[in-house]
């Protein structure tokens, strides 16, 4: 069966957006960001489930928002980790399927095509990445050293693996104190395995600042008209 869960991070708490509310809350036409990537997801018949990781003083906000929307896909929120790494191993043990997607709530410009894509190749593990198109130089006060940016990759979410294999990969972390900004560096330190990565999107900005809202309401007009053309 080619059934997926996806685990949906909604740990934002609105700090570098500079708001009170957790930014997936915020509005992107008139929605919430995080119902737009459930508006999306909910129409893919692979995704069987959805978790969603996220503070817990915030759970009964987010279920009542989506009980707004309608969703025929079953909807579960707990109640995420101090870290991004905690939140998705804590959404990986709620999990019914064997296949599993991570997303990021204030991602919300991911098409379908992009999350089909994703499930349709036939690759385990898959992330989605595009080239860097500035220099990248290693240091913090001073210059340390060059990296070739032709051999870096920036990654995008979303990604796709084998749940148990991730699990396991989180639970090793776990037991050695390691700290992992995403899954996929998470996933290779441990298994060293393939990862294959599909051409990402500039469109797929992850809304995190102040500067980045203005920036998607630019994109979702643009996606409006070209649906309209």
């Amino acid at each position: 069966m080619n059934d997926y869960t996806l685990i949906l991070l909604s740990g934002g708490i609105g700090k570098r957006m500079q708001v009170n509310i957790p930014k997936q809350f915020l509005l992107l036409s008139g929605k919430p960001i995080f119902i737009h990537v459930l508006e999306k997801v909910d129409s893919i018949k692979e995704i069987k489930e959805i978790i969603i990781p996220c503070p817990k003083e915030f759970i009964s906000k987010t279920l009542s928002i989506i009980n707004d929307y309608g969703f025929s896909t079953p909807i579960h929120c707990v109640e995420g980790g101090e870290t991004r790494q905690e939140s998705v191993y804590k959404g990986l043990l709620e999990t019914s399927y064997e296949r599993v997607i991570i997303h990021e709530a204030v991602r919300p410009f991911v098409t379908k095509e992009e999350y089909k894509q994703l499930i349709q190749t036939k690759n385990e593990s898959v992330i989605y990445g595009l080239d860097i198109p500035f220099t990248v130089l290693k240091g913090s006060t001073y210059v340390e050293g060059n990296l070739e940016r032709n051999k870096l990759v920036n990654v995008q979410l979303p990604h796709k693996f084998n749940k148990k294999k991730l699990l396991y990969a989180h639970e090793c972390a776990r037991d050695d104190n390691m700290e992992f900004t995403e899954d996929a560096s998470l996933y290779f330190h441990y298994y060293q395995s393939d990862i294959l990565i599909l051409k990402g999107s500039e469109y797929n900005i992850k809304i995190t600042k102040p500067i980045d809202r203005k920036i998607a309401e630019a994109i979702y007009k643009e996606s409006i008209l070209m649906e309209e053309s």
